[in-house]
């Protein structure tokens, strides 16, 4: 397909659109950036209320005219999450897109959300699977609607521990990064295959943005080393450029429920938005099945 950019997106006005993790220096920011420019309605969704205010505030820098509201959001913390979807459901009649872009990377000793997960797979994935079957009454109320997941190349080496989802036993954080990362994928592919049985008529695709200069490595591993700092510049792009396969998949035309788009360049670490490659574990439906369940029962949530 062509070269996309931001001025391919077609116009969003209309629309109302979610994205997690929306502060700025991140995927989120640039994608809401993106999207407000384009006249969606944008929900700014993240802990930090001084942080979205700020994304707020140069989002309407850069749009006067921007429709955008900002709503805290905790996805490690049940109640936050069922706390912000009651205020979305009574705030808007509609949902066009829920991207479920925010994360957290390699956490040098293991953390626990509020509800007791480990920090990767509760925020990454549980948070995310708890935050999408709360608001399925608003999407399946909107014509056309779609779920789009941020995955990443790390799902590639990636396992579901089923004996040790929690890494209660052995916490090592790229293990469990991976994990979180594979699940993803798992959870838009499960969700695609029962939309499609049940008639929800919600799309799921998901996107990775290569490895991109983001908050994100600040504010997990941290200090990689001096050789990564030196390379980091020659392998990695921009946020707004890893932003790109995420707009692709919530606007283009060509974007599909089953989607997985990502960079097309070396490895898929950067370059231009193309499809991406998915590892045999994340087309396992036994285990995308396993997972769901467990999911479900670990959230107490439902799909309906």
């Amino acid at each position: 397909m062509p070269r996309f950019s931001v001025a391919d997106i077609p116009t969003q006005a209309g629309r109302t659109i979610i994205v997690t993790g929306a502060s700025p220096g991140g995927l989120g920011y640039e994608t809401a950036l993106a999207l407000a420019g384009k006249g969606a309605h944008v929900v700014l969704a993240g802990r930090s209320a001084a942080k979205l205010d700020a994304a707020k505030a140069a989002i309407l820098k850069a749009h006067p005219s921007a429709s955008i509201c900002a709503e805290a959001l905790d996805l490690a913390n049940l109640k936050s999450i069922e706390a912000f979807t009651q205020r979305i459901a009574a705030a808007h009649a509609r949902l066009d897109r829920l991207i479920n872009n925010a994360g957290v990377m390699a956490l040098p000793k293991r953390e626990t959300s509020v509800d007791g997960f480990e920090m990767q797979f509760g925020v990454n994935h549980l948070g995310h699977f708890a935050l999408t079957a709360r608001l399925m009454a608003l999407l399946r109320a909107t014509p056309g609607a779609r779920v789009v997941n941020v995955s990443s190349i790390a799902h590639r080496n990636g396992q579901i521990a089923f004996d040790d989802l929690q890494s209660e036993r052995s916490y090592v954080p790229w293990t469990a990064y991976r994990q979180s990362k594979l699940a993803n994928l798992l959870f838009t592919f499960e969700f695609e295959r029962r939309s499609i049985a049940n008639t929800w008529g919600v799309d799921a695709n998901a996107a990775h943005p290569g490895v991109a200069r983001t908050e994100l490595v600040a504010n997990g591993p941290g200090d990689m080393g001096p050789l990564v700092s030196l390379l980091m510049p020659l392998l990695t792009h921009s946020s707004a450029d890893g932003a790109l396969p995420i707009l692709l998949a919530a606007t283009s035309p060509e974007a599909k429920g089953g989607d997985y788009w990502g960079p097309n360049g070396m490895s898929e670490m950067r370059g231009a938005p193309a499809r991406a490659k998915v590892m045999p574990q994340a087309r396992d439906e036994a285990a995308a099945q396993r997972l769901w369940e467990v999911s479900e029962k670990l959230t107490g949530v439902t799909f309906v």
